[in-house]
């Protein structure tokens, strides 16, 4: 488990360096997991060495959001006059949020009916 948490912290060091060697606009952890889904189409054994440490960091992903929430709590007092914007950007957020995820499931379930009535014909 050790070995493949160092697997994806390097995956991750990866896409930071890529950030910031090229200066692009993205964030590095999303780069790396870019290169990790490239390194898993092109060795898919890797799925299997990594399936199980992914597993158990989702199950604890609420403790990763602990930071956060400490950030915010020690910072209300200077957000404090903010609070209309920090509500509407969360609502647009959400709502934007749902409209893409709408979209693309329509095009996924699209894109797989498609598929079944090529296969029936």
């Amino acid at each position: 488990m050790l070995a493949t948490f160092a697997t994806l912290l390097i995956f991750q060091c990866l896409g930071e360096g890529m950030v910031f060697a090229l200066g692009l606009p993205i964030p590095g952890p999303v780069v790396g997991m870019l290169l990790l889904f490239g390194a898993l189409l092109v060795a898919p054994r890797l799925l299997a060495q990594i399936e199980e440490t992914g597993t158990q960091l989702l199950r604890h992903l609420s403790l990763l959001f602990v930071p956060a929430g400490v950030g915010i709590v020690v910072s209300a007092s200077s957000i404090s006059g903010h609070w209309l914007a920090i509500v509407v950007s969360v609502m647009v957020s959400t709502l934007l949020t749902l409209a893409v995820t709408s979209a693309v499931t329509r095009a996924v379930i699209s894109l797989q009916g498609n598929k079944d009535e090529k296969r029936d014909a």
